[in-house]
This record gives C-alpha cells, sequence and structure tokens, in this order.
C-alpha cells in the first residue's frame, strides 16, 4: 500500500481509484472521439443490444447508474455524432428509445476492446481480470453498490464528534493525524 494510502479512508481509495479508472479511460477512448461517461452508454448499449434488448433513456440510466437528465444529454451529443439513434416510444410518446448506429457498433466494438485492455493492465496486480483476487475485489465492490443510498444512518447529524475519530474522516490522507 502507498504511503498516501496508508491511512485513507475506504470512502477516500474508492474515490481515488474511481478517478484514476475515470482519467485512464478517458484518454484510452478518446482516439474515438468519446469521453468515458460516452464509453458508459455505448458499451451498456451494446451488450443491451445483444441481449435483444432496446432500452429507453431512463431504462440506460438506471442501468448504468448515470442521472437520467445526464443520460439524455449524453445521447443527444452521440447522436449528433452519428453514434446513437433516439427515438420516441410508440407505447409510451414520454420515453425515449436509443439504438446504437452501424458506425455506434463499430465503435462500441473498438472501444470495449480498448478498456478490456486497459483493465487487464490496471488489474495485473490482482492477477489481471480473470484472477482470483480480481474475482473476489469485483464481489466486493458488487456489494458495497448494492447498499441503497438512502439507508439510515445510525447517528444523528448533531452527535457530538470525538478526537479519535479524525483518523476516519475522508480527509486527504497526507493531511496531518492526530
Amino acid at each position: 500500500m502507498s504511503s498516501t494510502s496508508e491511512h485513507a479512508t475506504p470512502g477516500f481509495l474508492v474515490w481515488r481509484l474511481s478517478t484514476k479508472w475515470r482519467v485512464a479511460v478517458d484518454r484510452a477512448v478518446a482516439p474515438l472521439g468519446l469521453t468515458h461517461a460516452q464509453y458508459s452508454l455505448v458499451a451498456s448499449l451494446y451488450g443491451m443490444h445483444r441481449a435483444g434488448q432496446r432500452p429507453s433513456q431512463r431504462q440506460l440510466a438506471d442501468h448504468t447508474g448515470l442521472e437520467p437528465l445526464y443520460v439524455s444529454k449524453l445521447a443527444r451529443a452521440l447522436e449528433a455524432a452519428g453514434v446513437v439513434d433516439r427515438t420516441r416510444d410508440p407505447a409510451d410518446p414520454r420515453a425515449i428509445r436509443l439504438s446504437l448506429t452501424e458506425d455506434g457498433r463499430v465503435v462500441a466494438r473498438r472501444a470495449i476492446g480498448v478498456v478490456q485492455g486497459l483493465l487487464e493492465q490496471l488489474l495485473e496486480p490482482l492477477g489481471g481480470l480473470g484472477g482470483e483476487r480480481t474475482k473476489a475485489f469485483s464481489r466486493e465492490l458488487a456489494t458495497l453498490l448494492d447498499v441503497p443510498l438512502d439507508a439510515p444512518i445510525d447517528a444523528p447529524v448533531d452527535a457530538p464528534t470525538d478526537a479519535s475519530l479524525d483518523t476516519h474522516l475522508d480527509s486527504h490522507p497526507d493531511e496531518e493525524q492526530s
């Protein structure tokens, strides 16, 4: 473990890892004309298409964990780039259905290959994509993702703080710890 991470909380480490990986994916897919967020939509649409689904923007937002308004903005940009088709759902005129264009499927396949190679590299310390440690890590992350955001908090917001809790705050690990 790096000295930067030695006293860091799990929340800080997850945030740092997420940020690091987002930047890595942004750089990897930029030559394909995509951002990390756009890649998330394109790769998800590709997988859903292969499963015989043509999701609405709302379903894609639920699938990716992104806000529906953000998915709508990303989908419009991808439509303008010729990667995604957006059409009204005949059964529900308020809903917009999404699908990849032929060019979008080509971009998606290329981007997925690039990101798979990147993930293999990033996960090498855990044995790569197929490693047992990677599988265990993925299970642990999935467990954390299953915790609802609206879960009750045990301590009231105005609970007294204790100096011994200072080492558990999501502060920068380089800050002096008491």
